[in-house]
């Protein structure tokens, strides 16, 4: 029973962080939560090998990213349709710079938005995005710099185009 309380207190302790993780790196709160649902199962299934690792957190966020990656296109692809069908339309909810980040997001290589998922909506130092990422700290700085540096210009050329049709 130690082992069930356990989990759950993790559980408690961690799902929403990494719920939000996801949603950042995928765009899609319901893709999120599916992923991570899917994560803290197989987390629950080797709990004992799990609870051992440097970091179970990092453990099911790693998890959960591998499950999320193969939905990632699929998301950005019905975003883009679904700007087309209500292109004058408000979605309620999100405002046009979560959009606009969120695209830019999605125009990254998977490796820069993970880490700047990890360090700028986490709040991991570098040294942990690292560890996370399984990578040499330079390579880490490397993408966080090229991220950071094209989400500029996509936000850049997002805003301008928003500020030419108002």
């Amino acid at each position: 029973m130690r082992d069930a309380e356990e989990f759950d207190a993790f559980y408690a302790a961690c799902a929403g962080r990494i719920v939000g993780h996801l949603y950042a790196l995928t765009g899609n709160r319901g893709e999120a939560e599916d992923a991570v649902a899917e994560a803290f199962m197989r987390a629950w299934q080797r709990w004992r090998t799990v609870r051992e690792a440097d970091s179970p957190e990092a453990w099911v966020r790693r998890v959960a990213s591998r499950i999320a990656v193969s939905s990632w296109r699929k998301t950005l692809n019905r975003l883009r349709a679904h700007r087309r069908a209500a292109v004058d339309q408000s979605v309620p909810g999100l405002s046009e710079d979560h959009v606009a980040l969120l695209q830019a997001l999605q125009r990254l290589s998977a490796n820069q938005r993970r880490a700047v998922v990890l360090y700028h909506l986490n709040d991991l130092s570098v040294a942990e995005v690292a560890a996370e990422m399984q990578a040499p700290i330079g390579t880490v700085k490397t993408y966080l710099a090229r991220g950071r540096r094209a989400m500029a210009e996509l936000l850049t050329e997002a805003h301008h185009k928003g500020a030419s049709h108002g």
